[in-house]
């Protein structure tokens, strides 16, 4: 269970939480002294600023099995996005971030995000989708956190401040979701647990920004122990421990430069093409389906609803010869009516891989199981190459899902390459895949490793990559620091930490 999200002023942070939120508290600061006139003048000089934090993760192991009830291993990073909430009279929600070196800023009437007025969450989304400009699309995530908490106040200003890598698959929007809900959230004097956060945020990725993504991000972002995996198991989400990895073992990431996002086709038709396959199953298995338009409804007391709770030997031996490599959502929807998800919708006119969609949750589980066993084992030789081979399982089975990418396939080949003897002992494309960051088992002391690695293949792709090295708290481990104006000309505080 997670408690509710500490709320201190700057004067009561220990030294270590001033270290979270140097950047932050910096970056306001230098405000005063901006080129831009109205970023100068956008805070008021004498309402609190509410600071909230959340990281970016790097999945280690689970991936897209989230949304199908998998195990996952996730990292919060060190990367972090930072949201600074003011309340304000005039009855907008401001938002102002900054990318490219100049400042992108968004501004929305609060009657359409809030009150008995306010549009619904199927407009908003269209709105954002179709109508808003689509340099303000990002705003979504903000703009559904305010509509999301649903307090009827005047206003917001709301700045963000990201070093979380945009489309590398490390999550910055649930970053940017979390950091935004737990400000918000203080700045209108809520208390809400970590978990019910990650929950809202998730709502708001699927129902207002369209991204069809499970709940492993937002709780990463919200949950997770700096230094430590958080083992989810996401059913829909419980915490089920943070894990240390064996002192001589490490994970680093390093980014394809291959734009990844979870709102793209190909993750959506994966993650459908698996609802797909569970409806089979459900007929075979002889389960009560009730049909609802284009969704249906299944008694299942067997599996609960998800894939990963079905054993990898019944799966083999009594469904996956049953399933279709390959189906159009018309035939698929002509026979079987529809899916339980409630994110994502069969296209008539789309293939689908269900076999190996359906397969992967499956699989995916157990190599997740086995991973945490052996991290939380004696970290022998024989352990590492078996925690080498299980990202490499996971590495293949997302690419015949169709979730694969020739730079991503191109770095885990390297790492394979370079082997044991540099210490580095496996690899796996993450989150969503089609492209995004590759997660890597080494050494604990393989950064010199990771970082050659690195360097050879950004000669390869002719450009600079992200290279992660680090983990940083969650939200609910740093909290939201209150920033009084006023408190700007004292001494910063200590970077660090």
């Amino acid at each position: 269970m997670t408690h509710p999200i500490r709320v201190r002023a700057l004067a009561e942070a220990g030294d270590l939480e001033r270290a979270w939120f140097a950047r932050a508290v910096e970056r306001i600061r230098a405000l005063a002294t901006d080129a831009d006139e109205t970023i100068r003048h956008f805070f008021s000089a004498t309402e609190p600023l509410h600071i909230g934090r959340a990281p970016g993760r790097l999945d280690v192991m689970g991936g897209i099995a989230d949304y199908s009830g998998a195990l996952v291993l996730e990292l919060p990073l060190a990367c972090a996005t930072f949201a600074v909430v003011q309340r304000q009279r005039a009855a907008r929600c401001e938002v102002m971030t900054r990318r490219d070196d100049r400042w992108l800023p968004f501004s929305i009437p609060m009657r359409r995000l809030v009150g008995p007025d306010a549009e619904d969450s199927i407009t908003l989304a269209a709105w954002f989708a179709d109508g808003a400009q689509r340099s303000d699309r990002w705003a979504a995530y903000v703009a559904g956190v305010v509509h999301h908490c649903d307090e009827m106040l005047p206003g917001l200003r709301i700045l963000i401040d990201s070093n979380v890598p945009i489309g590398a698959g490390v999550s910055s929007s649930a970053a940017l979701e979390v950091a935004t809900m737990v400000a918000v959230n203080a700045a209108l004097g809520r208390s809400q647990s970590a978990a019910d956060v990650a929950l809202a945020c998730q709502w708001v990725e699927n129902h207002i920004a369209g991204a069809p993504c499970g709940l492993m991000d937002q709780m990463t972002s919200a949950c997770g122990l700096s230094g430590q995996l958080l083992q989810l198991l996401c059913q829909p989400g419980r915490i089920e421990g943070h894990v240390r990895l064996p002192a001589n073992l490490r994970v680093f990431g390093i980014d394809s430069g291959v734009r990844h996002a979870v709102s793209g086709d190909a993750y959506g038709r994966v993650r459908a093409a698996a609802f797909m396959g569970y409806r089979l199953i459900a007929e075979r298995a002889g389960l009560a389906v009730q049909r609802d338009g284009e969704r249906v409804r299944i008694h299942d007391l067997e599996w609960n609803g998800y894939l990963a709770n079905i054993p990898p030997d019944e799966f083999a031996r009594c469904f996956a010869p049953h399933l279709p490599d390959r189906m159009t959502g018309a035939e698929f929807l002509d026979h079987y009516g529809g899916i339980t998800d409630t994110v994502t919708r069969v296209k008539r006119d789309a293939w689908y891989p269900v076999r190996q969609a359906t397969a992967h949750p499956v699989y995916e589980h157990a190599r997740v199981s086995r991973f945490a066993q052996l991290v939380n084992g004696p970290a022998s030789a024989t352990a590492t190459a078996e925690l080498g081979r299980l990202t490499a399982e996971s590495h293949a089975s997302y690419g015949a899902c169709g979730l694969g990418c020739p730079e991503t396939d191109r770095l885990v080949a390297l790492v394979a390459e370079m082997g044991a003897a540099h210490g580095l002992y496996g690899a796996r494309i993450t989150g969503g895949g089609s492209g995004g960051t590759v997660a890597i088992l080494g050494a604990a002391d393989a950064e010199g490793s990771v970082r050659a690695l690195a360097g050879r293949y950004a000669a390869e792709v002719g450009r600079p990559v992200n290279v992660f090295t680090a983990s940083g708290p969650g939200a609910e481990q740093s909290g939201v620091l209150i920033l009084d104006p006023r408190e700007l000309d004292r001494p910063s505080p200590s970077p660090g930490g």
